[in-house]
């Protein structure tokens, strides 16, 4: 890495560094990438040795204190290393990009509605802990409680490449609130992720592929939402993906908006299709299949959440609730 570095160094100081934009974006975005890991094992190697002389000088000396510092030093450096090899998994392209997060309600009426708006509510308290930026971009309500669906942009360092290990159906066992008889029940409910598509990658899209229809806004909105037909649905005429945003009082906002989802799912799509032709992505992609859960949230008769790909699991619901998710993350993304 250091290396490639030095290369990407002498890149950027051609005197025609600059004649190709679109290029020298990409080296310096790429610099920039190498020269944080770099930097951080540049980091760890001086707090090793650091450490080492500490030890040394404890063990000459046959000094406690200073051989207590030096169990604390070793202490913090561990975790040092095991901060950065997580952060060497997310060194894939899309890693360190936006993401869109999507959530469906699945089999189970207003349970799984219910259980689709404590998913989004988990994300979005996971995404205010990491710092990160979360954005409405689509929210269909229950009929009763809960929502249908919900697409949001989580604005943030790496926040697609946290994200992506959230990728298929989520099971919640509990009593159901909705039940006069308090009966135990099963929801489901389902997430998908998509990077959001750089400027340079976006596709273009002709008018005569897409269908664009506007509808009336549904649920809370303000004097315009609810009053003039501002909600826009695209589908994509050749690949059949349907994308809508409704929560811009502007028609064209929502547009704009319904725009940069498609290109973020055509974008992630061409790159599945690559990925299918390597017999082990293409299994990954099997096991987030509709119907083969990744992860259990049981509320009774017994507290535990478990994720069936790793299985790393929990007692402490509440917390996993309130967005405490990076556990899991890690547990799964080291496993890849």
């Amino acid at each position: 890495m250091q290396a490639r570095l030095d290369r990407l160094e002498k890149e950027l100081c051609k005197p025609d560094f600059w004649d190709r934009p679109q290029e020298a974006q990409s080296v310096l975005k790429e610099r920039t990438a190498i020269q944080r890991v770099v930097e951080r094992w540049q980091e760890l190697q001086a707090e090793m040795e650091e450490a080492e002389a500490c030890v040394q000088l404890g063990e000459e000396a046959s000094d406690e204190e200073t051989l207590a510092e030096a169990a604390g030093l070793l202490e913090r450096l561990k975790k040092g290393f095991e901060s950065f090899e997580f952060e060497i998994t997310l060194s894939e392209p899309d890693d360190d990009k936006n993401a869109f997060l999507v959530v469906h309600a699945g089999a189970g009426g207003t349970e799984a509605m219910d259980w689709a708006e404590m998913l989004l509510r988990m994300y979005t308290r996971w995404a205010e802990q990491k710092g990160h930026t979360v954005e409405l971009y689509d929210l269909q309500p229950g009929d009763e409680a809960g929502i249908k669906s919900a697409t949001v942009l989580v604005k943030g360092p790496y926040a697609y490449g946290y994200l992506k290990a959230e990728v298929g159906i989520h099971r919640l066992v509990r009593i159901s609130p909705f039940d006069a008889g308090g009966r135990r029940h099963t929801s489901f409910a389902a997430v998908f992720v998509y990077p959001e598509a750089e400027e340079e990658e976006e596709i273009d899209i002709k008018d005569e592929e897409m269908k664009v229809e506007t509808f009336r806004a549904s649920g809370a909105g303000g004097q315009h939402v609810n009053k003039t037909d501002s909600a826009v649905r695209i589908t994509h005429l050749p690949t059949g993906i349907v994308v809508q945003c409704q929560n811009e009082r502007s028609q064209h906002k929502n547009r704009q908006r319904a725009l940069k989802i498609l290109r973020a799912r055509l974008v992630e799509m061409r790159k599945e299709e690559e990925a299918q032709k390597q017999s082990e992505i293409y299994r990954d992609q099997k096991d987030i299949a509709w119907g083969s859960q990744i992860r259990s949230y049981v509320m009774q008769p017994y507290r535990m959440v478990k994720d069936h790909r790793t299985q790393y699991e929990t007692g402490n619901v509440d917390s996993v609730l309130d967005g405490n998710l990076d556990p899991f993350m890690q547990a799964f993304l080291r496993s890849r």
